[in-house]
C-alpha cells in the first residue's frame, strides 16, 4: 500500500467516526431515548400565556425532569392555551392541588413546566386537569412596563 492510499483509508475512518459521534450527541441533545419505554399518564392544564413553550419540553419538579409537553391547543370554551403533559407513572401520587408554572432556564433559555406539588389527600390520574396555574413572564411585557414607569415617574 502506498502513502497516498493509507492517508485516504485514515481520513475516511476519521469522518466515519466524526459522523458517529454527532449522531451520538444529536440523540443526547434531543433527550430521544429519555422517553422510550417509560409508562406515562396524561394530564392537561390550561394557561392565558404559553410565551415560547414547545412540545417536547420539560415537565420538571424540584429541577427534576418528572415528564414531557406532548401537545399545545386552545381550549374552545376558555379560548385558553391548553397544555397536555405526560407525566412518568413513577410520580403517580402527585396531588390534584398541584400547581404549574411557565418558567425559564436562565435569563434568556428554553422555557420548561415547572410543578409544585400541594398536599391534597386526591392524586392526579388519567386525564386530570391541573386548575393552579401560573402563565409565562413575557420579557418583552416585562421591558415594556419597565419604559412606562419610568418614563411616567420622569414626568412628575
Amino acid at each position: 500500500m502506498n502513502q497516498q492510499v493509507k492517508f485516504e483509508v485514515w481520513v475516511g475512518l476519521l469522518v466515519l467516526i466524526t459522523l458517529i459521534s454527532t449522531a451520538f450527541i444529536a440523540l443526547k441533545v434531543s433527550n430521544f431515548s429519555e422517553t422510550q419505554d417509560r409508562s406515562t399518564y396524561q394530564v392537561d392544564a390550561l394557561f392565558s400565556n404559553i410565551g415560547g413553550l414547545t412540545v417536547r419540553a420539560p415537565v420538571k419538579i424540584s429541577g427534576v425532569v418528572v415528564g414531557r409537553v406532548t401537545g399545545i391547543s386552545i381550549d374552545p370554551v376558555t379560548y385558553r392555551a391548553r397544555v397536555q403533559m405526560d407525566i412518568f407513572k413513577e410520580y403517580d401520587d402527585l396531588p390534584t392541588d398541584t400547581s404549574a408554572m411557565i418558567l425559564t432556564s436562565g435569563l434568556l433559555g428554553s422555557q420548561y413546566i415547572g410543578l409544585e406539588v400541594g398536599a391534597d389527600d386526591e392524586l392526579l390520574v388519567e386525564g386530570s386537569r391541573i386548575y393552579f396555574t401560573q402563565s409565562a413572564l413575557v420579557l418583552e411585557n416585562l421591558i415594556g412596563r419597565l419604559l412606562v414607569s419610568l418614563t411616567e415617574g420622569g414626568s412628575k
